[in-house]
C-alpha cells in the first residue's frame, strides 16, 4: 500500500465574550430561555439597520495581532445567503471579499521541532441560530429553533492547508485555544459552543507537493477530541479510496460520534453558491494605525512565549511550565505563590494536584478563585517546608481554606494538625501502638520488613495524621530493637 500524507486546513469559529451581539444590543448570555434575547435586528425584521459592536472590533484586532495578521485599513462586511430553519434573515453577514486581517502565522511546538502553519484570513460574522431536535425537546416528531444565539458575534480564523499529522493537528487546536483565552477575547468554553472547528481534509502520496484535486469538509466538530478522531477517520477513508484506484468525491460530510464514521451531507458548496454581494446596510470598517498599535500596546504575554519564560526563570520542567500556561488565571497564580515566597517546584506540583483536584470537583475556573489564592498557597507550602505540619495535613489545612475559607493558621490550631516530633510523646504512642498490634509486632521481629508499614501507619492513626512519618518509624524501630 502506498504512503499517503494528509493536507488539512482548519477554519476556527470562536464566539467573543462581549456583553452584546455585533449588531445589536441583545444580550449574548448563555442559557437563557429559547428566544428571550432576540430583538427586530437579530431576527432580520424588515426596516431594521443594523450597528457594528465596537468592543467587537476591537477584539478582532487583538486576535489578528497575537496571530501575526496584517490588519486591514478597511474591509466590508458581506451577506453570505443560504436557507436554513435557524438563519432567521435567511443570510448571514459575514466578511468575504475583503476581510478583516490576512497572512498571519502560528508557530506549533513539537518534539521534532517547531512547524509553522499560516493563518489565510480573519473575519468577523454574526452566529446563526440553534435547531434544537425531538431527542432534546422531548416533542416526538417535531424540531424547534431557539434564536437567542443569532446575531451572536463570532471570529472566523482560516487556516492554510499547512497541517501534515494528527499531531500537529492537536497542537494547533491547543495552541489557538490557548492564545485566544489568553487574550481575553472569548473563554472558548466547547461545551457552550464558544469554539467550534471545520476541518477541510485530502490526502496525498508522501512526497507529492501538490494540493489534491478534491477536498472534504467537515463542519461544526465541537471539541478537539472529536476532530482530531473525524479527521483521523476520514485520512484512512481517503487513503483506501485512492488505494482502490478512485477519487474521493469533494464534498461536506458530517461525524456520527454514535458510528464514529462521516456521512455525506451534501456535496461540496463554494464561494458562488453562496451569493456573496456586499451588505448594503453597513459602511466598510476603517482602522486607523493607531487603534491597531493602542492595541498592540496592551496585549499580554502569550502562553508560548510565558511557557519558555517559566523554564528558563524558574526552572520548571517543559512539563510543568506547558500545563501551567494552558491557562493564564493559573500561570499567575503560579507565579504569585512563588512571589510570596513559596519554591518554583513545589509550588507547580501543588498547583497541578492539590488545586486542579479541587477546581475539576467543583467544575470551577482558576478565574474565580480570590485574590488571596497565590499567597495562601504559598503559606501551606511554607508551613510544611518548616516542619509545622506535614503533607497530608496540608492537604486537609488547603481544601478546608478552599471550601470555607477559614485562615490556615487557625485551622492548623483549631484541628490540633502540628506535627508530633520526636521525644517523650511520639515514643509513648509508637509503644501503645506496639502493645495493641501483637501479630504484626511478630511479623516483623520474624524477619517481615514490611510489618513496619502498617505499624507506622497505626501511629499516624492515632496522630490523626500530624506525627511525622519518618520520626514515627525511627520511635518504633527503636523500641523494637
Amino acid at each position: 500500500m502506498a504512503a499517503y500524507e494528509p493536507v488539512i486546513g482548519l477554519e476556527i469559529h470562536v464566539e467573543l465574550t462581549t456583553n452584546t451581539k455585533v449588531f445589536c444590543g441583545c444580550s449574548t448570555a448563555f442559557g437563557a430561555e429559547p428566544n428571550t434575547q432576540v430583538c427586530p435586528v437579530c431576527i432580520g425584521m424588515p426596516g431594521v439597520l443594523p450597528v457594528i459592536n465596537e468592543r467587537v472590533v476591537e477584539y478582532a484586532i487583538r486576535a489578528a495581532l497575537a496571530l501575526n495578521c496584517r490588519v486591514a485599513p478597511q474591509s466590508s462586511m458581506d451577506r453570505k445567503n443560504y436557507y436554513y430553519p435557524d438563519l432567521p434573515k435567511n443570510y448571514q453577514i459575514s466578511q468575504n471579499y475583503e476581510c478583516f486581517a490576512t497572512d498571519g502565522w502560528v508557530d506549533l511546538s513539537l518534539p521534532g521541532g517547531e512547524h509553522r502553519v499560516g493563518i489565510g484570513n480573519l473575519h468577523i460574522e454574526e452566529d446563526a441560530g440553534k435547531n434544537v431536535h425531538a431527542e432534546d425537546t422531548g416533542l416526538l416528531g417535531f424540531s424547534c429553533v431557539d434564536l437567542n444565539r443569532a446575531g451572536v458575534p463570532l471570529l472566523e480564523i482560516v487556516s492554510e492547508p499547512d497541517i501534515h499529522t494528527l499531531e500537529q493537528l492537536d497542537a494547533y487546536m491547543e495552541l489557538m485555544r490557548g492564545i485566544l483565552v489568553y487574550i481575553g477575547v472569548s473563554d472558548c468554553r466547547m461545551e457552550e459552543g464558544r469554539l467550534r472547528f471545520e476541518a477541510n481534509v485530502s490526502v496525498r502520496e508522501e512526497g507529492d507537493a501538490s494540493l489534491p484535486p478534491f477536498r472534504v469538509e467537515m463542519k461544526n466538530l465541537n471539541s478537539v477530541k472529536i476532530c482530531h478522531q473525524a479527521v483521523e477517520f476520514e485520512i484512512e477513508r481517503q487513503s483506501e479510496a485512492l488505494e482502490r484506484g478512485e477519487t474521493p468525491s469533494s464534498e461536506t460530510r458530517l461525524w456520527d460520534p454514535k458510528r464514529r464514521i462521516t456521512q455525506t451531507m451534501r456535496s461540496k458548496e463554494e464561494a458562488k453558491d453562496y451569493r456573496y454581494f456586499p451588505e448594503p446596510d453597513l459602511v466598510p470598517l476603517v482602522i486607523e494605525q493607531a487603534w491597531v498599535e493602542r492595541v498592540r500596546a496592551g496585549l499580554p504575554e502569550l502562553p508560548h512565549h510565558k511557557r519558555e519564560r517559566l523554564v528558563a526563570e524558574y526552572g520548571l520542567p517543559e512539563y510543568d511550565a506547558a500545563v501551567l500556561t494552558t491557562d493564564g488565571a493559573v500561570a499567575d497564580l503560579f507565579e504569585g505563590a512563588v512571589a510570596a515566597g513559596a519554591p518554583a517546584k513545589e509550588a507547580s506540583n501543588w498547583v497541578m494536584g492539590e488545586l486542579f483536584r479541587l477546581l475539576k470537583e467543583d467544575e470551577r475556573d482558576a478565574s474565580s478563585l480570590p485574590p488571596e489564592t497565590p499567597g495562601v498557597l504559598s503559606e501551606v507550602i511554607g508551613y510544611v517546608s518548616s516542619g509545622r505540619i506535614n503533607r497530608n495535613a496540608a492537604k486537609t489545612v488547603f481544601e478546608e481554606w478552599y471550601r470555607i475559607g477559614v485562615a490556615p493558621d487557625a485551622i492548623i490550631k483549631e484541628r490540633g494538625l502540628e506535627v508530633v516530633g520526636g521525644g517523650a510523646e511520639l515514643e509513648g504512642i509508637a509503644r501503645g501502638v506496639i502493645e495493641a498490634n501483637e501479630k504484626p509486632v511478630a511479623d516483623f521481629r520474624a524477619g517481615k520488613k514490611q510489618a513496619i508499614g502498617f505499624l507506622v501507619g497505626q501511629v499516624m492513626k492515632e496522630t490523626r495524621g500530624s506525627a511525622d512519618a519518618n520520626a514515627a518509624r525511627e520511635a518504633l524501630l527503636k523500641l523494637l530493637s
